[in-house]
């Protein structure tokens, strides 16, 4: 059969992906912070929007403009109802389109101390805390003998991390500035020389030994018991003995004076990078043993169509542009009203079925979290996963136990137990630290012993899965406690 070219005419349908509707995607996964910098920005280019009083939500989701009592400003509605409606476009955004796609893309409330022993800390930092590399750059201009050397010294700093180690190669930095090796790691010396000590170590031994030096305790004992960290860690007293050249009585008292030094001394300042967390939801005991949510008003703006801003330019617009240009901005001002609205609702329908599924955490604690996955709880409300995907994302929520990410709440199942549900992963390891921290010193539990407790409590999980979630949490194995546990009563 001979080949040749030929045209045909093909009928299909696709989702397009719009401006709109890609911004519309955007708006879901930002959080209340981010969409407050976004409607400022917004604000800024149309001049047909105007920030409009935070009013609650009514019982039917929709915004309760009883109380508004600003009678200028005017909704899209009310501007429809003034006879601008041929200028309003409709709204380019779908909740079914937005499921199909599969791209993934100040407040404070007093928290209860019921329950918060088992969960996990969230660290707020306020955003005027000093920085380790503001600290140790306040100290350079004193500490470097020249220009050249105290520059070097901010790069070094610029590299350190949150425990304020450096981890750079110095061939690597000498390479980046183009300057001889040696004057990088004499920079260094000088970043060691700041405060905190142990600042610009390289490892944990320098680390140690900076802080021996200044506590003027580095004699070749201690020097020797800093280089053989390795051997601490396994308890091997009686090879440090050895080759430290000590009694028990004095390896004692070395160790513990080893014990009051920082392992990590850049912890003592903020990373610079955290700032405080604002919640987007808010969760509260209602009436009738049920729970109250709301999105947090404070961080929530609300725009409103400036009207008569929109019929004072009307009358005045005559140029075929101007008026094109008027419709389009009173356009892109309804459509961002509504898909602000959209977003809200979203939000809210997806935080109620996270309670409604982890209605045990929240009454209870991390003991009673469940298995959660995305697909189930799209699955509840309809819509995709993608979509609770972005609901979830930069999201906190909180609550009598504290502020949490809607991540959170989402972890995988492990040992199906007597309701044959299974039990949350956070629950286990939660359960585990709680195990080996009530461990005698002198019965320290095994992982086997561990999965017998566990069993006994309803966990049927195996051996290998309690020494991954162990190992997970930092706590160490039964042989490694032990030591660590003999060291701390010597």
């Amino acid at each position: 059969m001979a080949l040749g070219p030929r045209l045909d005419l093909r009928q299909s349908q696709s989702l397009v992906m719009t401006p709109q509707l890609q911004q519309a995607i955007k708006l879901l996964a930002l959080s209340n912070l981010e969409i407050e910098t976004f409607v400022g920005d917004a604000l800024e280019t149309n001049p047909l929007l105007d920030a409009g009083q935070v009013t609650r939500e009514n019982d039917d989701g929709g915004p309760n403009d009883a109380g508004d009592e600003t009678p200028e400003p005017a909704t899209s509605d009310d501007l429809m109802a003034a006879g601008a409606g041929e200028a309003d476009a409709p709204l380019d955004i779908d909740t079914g389109a937005l499921d199909r796609d599969r791209d993934t893309g100040d407040w404070s409330a007093q928290m209860s101390s019921g329950g918060a022993e088992d969960l996990p800390d969230l660290e707020n930092r306020g955003e005027d805390e000093i920085t380790l590399a503001a600290h140790l750059d306040a100290q350079i201009g004193a500490a470097a003998p020249d220009e050249r050397t105290a520059f070097i010294a901010r790069h070094l700093i610029g590299l350190l991390d949150e425990a304020g180690y450096c981890t750079a190669p110095m061939r690597e930095v000498a390479g980046d500035l183009g300057v001889p090796i040696a004057d990088v790691e004499a920079a260094l010396e000088i970043v060691q020389t700041l405060d905190p000590t142990g600042v610009g170590a390289r490892s944990l031994s320098e680390c140690l030994a900076l802080q021996a030096i200044e506590a003027d305790r580095h004699d070749p004992c201690m020097k020797v018991l800093i280089a053989n960290l390795d051997l601490v860690a396994k308890g091997a007293f009686a090879h440090l003995r050895r080759i430290c050249d000590v009694d028990e009585e004095d390896l004692a008292d070395m160790l513990n004076e080893l014990r009051e030094y920082d392992p990590r001394p850049g912890l003592q300042f903020g990373g610079g990078v955290g700032a405080a967390v604002v919640p987007d939801i808010l969760l509260t005991n209602g009436a009738d043993s049920g729970w109250d949510i709301a999105l947090n008003e404070a961080t929530l703006p609300r725009l409103v169509v400036n009207r008569g801003y929109y019929l004072e330019l009307r009358e005045g617009c005559a140029a075929k542009d101007a008026k094109s240009w008027l419709s389009e901005k009173l356009a892109d001002a309804n459509w961002l009203i509504k898909a602000l609205d959209q977003r809200q609702k979203t939000i809210l329908k997806v935080a109620a079925e996270i309670v409604k599924q982890q209605d045990g955490f929240f009454r209870n604690g991390v003991s009673e979290l469940r298995p959660l996955t995305l697909r189930t709880v799209a699955e509840a409300i309809e819509m995709h996963e993608s979509t609770v995907s972005r609901v979830t994302s930069n999201k906190y929520l909180h609550c009598d136990r504290g502020t949490f990410e809607l991540k959170y709440f989402f972890t995988s199942g492990v040992g199906g137990g007597a309701d044959g549900e299974g039990a949350s992963a956070e629950a286990v390891k939660a359960r585990i630290k709680a195990l080996t921290d009530a461990e005698d010193p002198k019965k320290i539990l095994s992982d086997d012993k561990l999965v017998e407790l566990l069993k006994a409590e309803g966990f049927d999980i195996a051996r290998r899965t309690v020494a991954k979630y162990r190992e997970a949490s930092g706590i160490g194995s039964s042989v490694q406690r032990r030591r660590a546990k003999k060291i701390a009563a010597m």
